[in-house]
């Protein structure tokens, strides 16, 4: 392409220039670091002695032309990299989430302290003392073997329960006391579908003049009807426990089966909860309280097991396996 023809050319590319993209393709063809003329400007030490300097200055010429048309031309056509259309949907964000145990474990704070419950915490590390012998259960006592317990050092634990908070709180505080302690507790047991050496608890206490089993009844009837659902049937069944006196079970009404019968309540129709009962006078003794002007009642739950129930969660295990398509089902 000689000189004339680069001009008939470019004079028709201008005309066809309609948007600031089109300005952008000229600038490259003709003005980039590979373009037209840059090849055409090496070209000129080629061209005879009495050419070269007529060519040179044409060259120039359509150079200054293309700078001068980008600029004006620039002026009329929006930069579509600028334009920001309002109406696009943006983008989704990658955010993280709550895990089911922290869920389960608000909501379950919620309710009690909807009924005048005070939540508190305490050490994880825990005397043996407050952990066994201050809630009625004595070095010989059969129910430790149900408890095995890591030991930090002779008679220093991870607690297995968090009863030892309510222990600590009676200790420091006259009745009334209405608390619920929630946490995390230590037991030298398998990971399995079922069991783990640490998972979380909440117990709760309520001390005052009066206190009856009724009420602990009441607590217990709606909390599990505001956790499970106003249709869920409850019963208590007859246990022991060393630190009440009576004690009981809890049990509720399938969530799966509705009390039919399944696999997942053996066909029995009912699903044990939550240990509970009236606070036993050694106890009281133990922590400076008179058995005979107070009563109590407590109770405690496993949060994993809660969660299992009311999320229809097969195996406790996945709570730890921090698997992202599982904790997405909960956002």
């Amino acid at each position: 392409m000689d000189l004339k023809e680069l001009k008939i050319a470019l004079e028709e590319e201008i005309k066809s220039c309609k948007s600031f993209e089109d300005l952008e393709k000229l600038r490259t063809k003709y003005l980039g670091r590979k373009g037209l003329l840059k090849e055409y400007f090496k070209k000129l030490k080629n061209f005879p002695e009495e050419e070269r300097k007529e060519a040179g200055k044409i060259l120039n010429e359509i150079q200054e032309k293309i700078k001068k048309f980008i600029e004006e031309k620039s002026k009329e056509f929006p930069k579509e990299e600028e334009f920001i259309d309002l109406f696009l949907p943006v983008r989704k964000l990658l955010t993280g989430s709550l895990h089911p145990i922290s869920i389960t474990l608000k909501e379950i704070e919620e309710i009690f302290a909807n009924m005048g419950f005070e939540v508190v915490s305490g050490p994880e590390i825990e005397s043996e003392y407050n952990n066994f012998e201050a809630l009625n259960i004595p070095k010989e006592h059969p129910v430790r073997d149900m408890q095995a317990s890591f030991f930090i050092e002779e008679d220093i634990i991870l607690r297995t329960h968090t009863s030892p908070v309510q222990i600590r709180v009676m200790s420091s505080r006259k009745p009334p006391v209405r608390i619920i302690a929630p946490g995390k507790v230590y037991r030298v047991d398998p990971f399995d579908p079922s069991h783990s050496p640490v998972f979380h608890q909440v117990e709760g206490l309520y001390v005052d003049e009066g206190v009856t089993f009724a009420e602990l009844k009441g607590t217990i009837e709606i909390f599990a009807r505001e956790f499970f659902g106003p249709d869920t049937r409850i019963k208590f069944l007859p246990s022991y426990f060393p630190f009440t006196e009576p004690s009981a079970e809890v049990a509720i009404s399938c969530t799966i089966c509705k009390g039919k019968g399944c696999s997942t309540c053996g066909g029995e129709g009912w699903l044990e909860i939550l240990g509970c009962g009236m606070v036993h006078p050694k106890v009281f003794e133990n922590v400076g309280y008179d058995p005979e002007r107070y009563t109590g009642y407590a109770f405690g739950f496993g949060v994993e097991r809660m969660a299992m129930i009311k999320y229809r969660i097969p195996d406790i295990r996945l709570f730890y396996e921090n698997s992202i398509d599982f904790l997405e089902i909960f956002k």
